[in-house]
């Protein structure tokens, strides 16, 4: 039997499919490519022709509004798994990643995954209606 620490089914290579619209998002996807990593990661940004290509089986608008990792034998990571996995996959943030995924750690991965939806949420508001996105001013 599988237990967390050693899955039956590997993974070896992981997709991550990230709003290429969102600034917060691209942000990220330069820092996971700047990381060393474990795991090779390849970011695709979500809903384009290569990630339908891919994946055709995925809803793609979900892709749109929540953070989509793909591992290489089909496993599907959405939100907060999708975050964690992508730490799991970094050579210095697999030991974060392994305590996120326990019952201490999941509560703090699941807020700071929320408060990046709602960061998101505000970059992509009505700041960016003429299609520049920049961040608001932090407050006071």
């Amino acid at each position: 039997m599988a237990t967390p620490a050693t899955p039956a089914t590997p993974v070896t290579h992981l997709t991550v499919l990230y709003d290429a619209e969102c600034p917060l998002c691209v942000h990220l996807r330069h820092w996971l490519m700047r990381q060393p990593q474990l795991v090779p990661l390849d970011l695709v940004p979500a809903g384009s022709q290569e990630a339908r290509r891919r994946f055709p089986a995925l809803d793609h608008a979900a892709t749109l509004r929540e953070i989509t990792v793909v591992g290489d034998r089909g496993q599907v990571y959405r939100e907060t798994d999708a975050w964690i996995v992508c730490l799991w996959a970094l050579a210095e943030h697999r030991p974060r990643a392994n305590w996120l995924a326990t019952p201490a750690g999941r509560p703090l991965a699941r807020v700071t995954v929320l408060a990046a939806a709602k960061w998101r949420e505000v970059l992509k508001g009505p700041a960016c209606e003429d299609g520049r996105c920049e961040a608001p001013a932090p407050p006071g």
